[in-house]
């Protein structure tokens, strides 16, 4: 009869087993969304330092791989031509990236707002670091890219020489002012990178400049 009644009960009980791995789902799911919640309240805004650093240095980068492009096929100078091609592999893995953030975070990869803007107020207002050619420090005007796909021999090494330090000092000015501006980890590693390896390829281009009896343009 016990045995009856025992069973009885046991039947009746409802599975205790159950109840841990209900609540272990219900922790982990919470702290699924957590983490989802804070990481989209951690997305930068279309207007912030990174997502404005992440466009303007796309299109920086893109015209240093436009002349080095061009210079590539002018010279027959190998450490140059290595030159021209570093940057067109390097700044095209980087471009990526940029634009890879951007997507990572939900954001278009062009803006009406205009370039510089995210460093509006701190220094640059938005058209007090552009140059001449109202685009972002260092780029290189419409003419001056003209004048450097007309040039051939040495004339050709010696602009693109000139026309890439004045470049990468602005993309150094860009990338110092998102370290000031940010503090994003990957963003700033990365900005740091650029700082770090363009300053090192200006010293060994002004190298470059100087066997050639030519002196850098003034910087931007």
């Amino acid at each position: 009869m016990s045995t009856d009644l025992d069973a009885a009960v046991e039947t009746a009980s409802p599975p205790r087993r159950s109840f841990p791995l209900l609540g272990l789902i219900a922790v982990l799911l919470a702290a699924v969304v957590l983490v989802v919640f804070f990481t989209r309240q951690g997305t930068p805004s279309d207007s912030s330092p990174e997502a404005g650093f992440a466009r303007d240095m796309g299109v920086h980068h893109a015209q240093a791989v436009e002349m080095s492009f061009a210079l590539r096929d002018k010279t027959s100078d190998q450490a140059l031509r290595g030159l021209a091609y570093d940057i067109i592999t390097t700044q095209s893995t980087q471009r990526g990236i940029f634009m890879g953030w951007l997507q990572q975070w939900g954001l278009d990869q062009s803006s009406s707002r205009p370039p510089m803007a995210w460093m509006s107020g701190h220094g640059h207002g938005g058209g007090a670091a552009m140059a001449p050619g109202g685009t972002m420090p260092g780029m290189a005007t419409p003419a001056e890219m003209d004048k450097l796909r007309a040039a051939s021999g040495k004339d050709a090494e010696i602009l693109f020489l000139q026309l890439m330090i004045r470049h990468h000092q602005g993309g150094v000015e860009m990338a110092e002012g998102l370290l000031r501006l940010s503090s994003r980890e990957e963003v700033r590693a990365f900005a740091q990178h650029i700082v770090d390896s363009q300053n090192a390829e200006i010293r060994a281009m002004k190298e470059f400049l100087a066997a050639r009896g030519a002196q850098p343009l003034p910087a931007p």
